[in-house]
């Protein structure tokens, strides 16, 4: 099983769907590198785990007028998080949530500290990078553009590991760049995500994932980043969802056909 899925839509969207932090499994062999025990790890993946994102982006998908592109991570970013810098330029590295964490939420240790990024990195982390910069590629092939849209979800109260977790936590956050997200996508969302409680910007998260390929130079590629505070949908740390879901559903849907 490969650990990630590009869910095909149609051929004319240039819509993708990026859900890299909806899984919670993580590899046997992986586990034995994480000193956690299963209790502990259990609530580490509450915490950290963007539930139901990956269904909200299923339902999202059915809903839209033009089926949008869905690429979805089966592993837990408890193995690797893709969406980090694999570099020093990765800020969350401060508190040992690069590329390959070291720290939890609540910054007490993960793994070793010495631990070698470099095999998870190999294994997983680069293949990802690469199927996501080529699904880009197909979108730009086939339409003359592409539009990335991040699916997200964000505690209601701060974690310790939040490096700017003292600003808005609005019911959506909307995480912007300001290459690749022009004015009248991030309008688009602000419309679409209204009857879900109103949006804020880059708070309590910001920016956007485009693979690097593209990454400040490609305008042809739009990203925005939608984070959604979790009690607006589910049962906090890592509980079922609840009617929310809905609502959430037919927004995302609203914003894929804007986009």
């Amino acid at each position: 099983m490969s650990s990630f899925e590009l869910l095909p839509g149609a051929p004319d969207s240039p819509v993708l769907l990026h859900v890299p932090h909806s899984a919670r499994a993580v590899p046997a062999d992986v586990r034995a590198g994480i000193v956690l025990d299963d209790a502990a790890l259990e609530r580490e993946l509450d915490h950290i785990t963007d539930a139901h994102t990956a269904e909200l982006a299923e339902r999202a998908a059915e809903r839209a007028g033009v089926t949008p592109w869905r690429f979805v991570n089966r592993l837990s970013r408890l193995v690797v998080d893709p969406e980090r810098f694999p570099d020093e330029r990765e800020e969350m590295t401060a508190v040992g949530m690069g590329a390959v964490y070291t720290r939890t939420t609540h910054r007490t240790a993960l793994r070793p500290a010495d631990t070698d990024p470099e095999p998870l990195l190999a294994r997983y982390f680069r293949p990802y990078a690469r199927a996501m910069t080529e699904a880009v590629a197909d979108r730009l092939a086939a339409t003359g553009r592409a539009v990335v849209i991040d699916v997200h979800s964000y505690p209601s109260e701060p974690l310790p590991y939040e490096l700017h977790g003292s600003g808005p936590r609005p019911p959506v956050c909307l995480g912007t760049d300001s290459l690749h997200t022009p004015p009248g996508l991030a309008k688009a969302a602000r419309r679409a995500f209204t009857a879900c409680g109103g949006t804020g910007l880059d708070s309590p998260f910001a920016g956007t994932y485009v693979p690097l390929e593209f990454h400040g130079t490609d305008t042809r590629v739009a990203a925005l980043m939608v984070e959604i505070r979790r009690d607006t949908y589910m049962t906090e740390p890592g509980g079922p969802a609840g009617p929310g879901l809905e609502r959430l559903a037919n927004a995302l849907a609203a914003l894929v056909d804007a986009a």
